[in-house]
């Protein structure tokens, strides 16, 4: 009996001992922190209620900062889609993929130079979940390739255990089951006793504009129809959030599960007033087109597609109880989309891959307020495949280092500087009286551009290249 009470003993210390040096690796599933990223389509930092919108509802997400923290200076990627999508899963700047517009009909991207998908063989931040022991899933919009390319990777083949999708090959996920089906997953990672890391990438308010009566109703009494249209498929947009919310709660996983809020870039408008009709997109169907489209930015300049912050400074609102402060508005923190990989395998207790160098930095620190998040160190850089020549989107490159935003098109015929950390809103350009960081600012995007592969390169073109030919 003493024989077996020592080799007990030293079976436990031995226990401890691992505990102690391999750490999170002995922890079990179910206390390690779920992750949940909602991803909206073209949601305006102005259309939320806590941001002070003058009729839209959105009490759920309002719900997440009046829990969490309001990051006001967070930026994506891009102006537009794809790309941004691009800087999420891979913590690269888009631009290193050649993805610089968003994934259309196979000769709208060999025009510009753009490959069909994202290469599969990218770092991708589910799969480094995934191996870590995390269950994952994506629901909703896809468009790092294209239901048009029937050839093209589903998003299985990038690191999810699980997938509905649209703007993708195959069956088309109906736009409005996203939560539903994000609810189901969560389910039975908890009683599997799993991790999650969960996608769920919502259409709203992405044209068309998928109307529901229900949601029409609640706003029956405005008189502009565009704008009845716009606050009910974002209302509807939130409830379906504060389903997945509510999910969480009934299963008293909330306090261990990161969430996030945000968009993919700035809202979209008209490029002049017109007629409002309906329109058909191939991926969702049909719905109100882009007249209906009623995104505000609060006072920022330009809209989605442009490099201004309009285009890129977007919402971002972030709860984790106990780790993140509650009620917190942050105006100071720089936080940027390509940090969001760093972040989440640290939230994760995950390493990098070795080898892998990310575009953005680990912001966790900055997240709990316990480090100073106002000044980037690292650079940001931005390269805009649009070439409208609007006040507001002519900017085809941006660098944002320290306090300074530099701007510049294609030929550098055409530059602005701005203060960004004390001129948010982009009122006073001071180029002419800070030359010497235009020169600085200027060099760092040539040497950011020499870094640039050519061309796309891997197998990331479809079958469909040659059958154009």
């Amino acid at each position: 009996m003493k024989l077996l009470f020592q080799t007990a003993h030293i079976v436990k210390l031995f226990l401890s001992l691992l505990v102690l040096i391999f750490g999170i690796g002995f922890i079990r599933g179910s206390e390690r922190p779920n992750i949940l990223f909602i991803f909206a389509d073209d949601w305006g930092w102005g259309d939320l209620g806590c941001h002070g919108h003058p009729y839209v509802r959105t009490p759920n997400i309002d719900r997440l900062a009046k829990e969490g923290t309001d990051f006001h200076r967070f930026t994506v990627a891009s102006g537009v889609c794809s790309p941004s999508r691009t800087a999420v899963l891979t913590g690269h700047f888009p631009a290193r993929y050649n993805i610089d517009g968003h994934f259309a009909w196979v000769p709208s991207k060999a025009k510009r130079g753009m490959p069909d998908w994202l290469d599969t063989k990218a770092p991708m931040l589910p799969r480094m979940l995934q191996k870590a022991g995390y269950a994952t899933a994506h629901f909703g919009k896809w468009h790092l390739a294209n239901n048009m390319i029937p050839d093209s990777p589903t998003p299985a083949e990038y690191g999810y255990d699980e997938y509905g999708a649209f703007n993708c090959s195959g069956e088309q996920m109906p736009v409005h089951e996203d939560a539903m089906h994000a609810t189901d997953f969560i389910e039975k990672s908890v009683a599997a006793g799993t991790p999650f890391f969960v996608n769920l990438w919502i259409h709203e308010p992405h044209t068309p504009f998928h109307t529901v009566p229900k949601y029409e109703w609640r706003f029956r009494e405005m008189e502009s129809r565009p704008d009845q249209i716009y606050a009910s498929v974002l209302s509807h947009a939130d409830d379906r959030i504060g389903e997945v919310l509510e999910t969480l709660d009934r299963l008293d996983i909330a306090d261990n599960t990161l969430v996030i809020f945000s968009s993919d870039n700035g809202p979209a408008r008209a490029s002049k007033a017109g007629e409002l009709k309906l329109s058909y997109d191939t991926a969702t169907g049909a719905g109100w087109g882009i007249n209906a489209a009623k995104g505000i930015t609060a006072g920022r300049k330009g809209y989605k597609a442009s490099l201004f912050e309009g285009g890129i400074n977007v919402p971002f609102i972030v709860r984790w109880p106990g780790q993140i402060a509650a009620g917190k508005v942050d105006k100071r923190s720089m936080i940027s989309a390509v940090d969001l990989l760093p972040t989440f395998c640290a939230v994760a207790g995950v390493t990098l891959p070795e080898g892998y160098q990310p575009d953005g930095v680990n912001q966790l620190e900055v997240m709990q307020g316990s480090k100073d998040g106002g000044l980037r160190s690292k650079p940001l850089f931005w390269k805009s495949g649009s070439n409208k020549r609007s006040t507001t989107h002519w900017a085809s490159f941006a660098v944002v280092h320290d306090k300074w935003k530099f701007v510049t098109n294609s030929d550098d015929s055409k530059q602005e500087l701005y203060n960004i950390v004390a001129d948010p809103y982009e009122k006073t350009d001071l180029k002419d009286a800070h030359k010497v960081e235009v020169a600085r600012l200027s060099g760092l995007i040539e040497d950011w551009k020499k870094s640039l592969p050519a061309g796309p390169s891997g197998e990331v073109f479809s079958e469909l290249r040659e059958q154009k030919k």
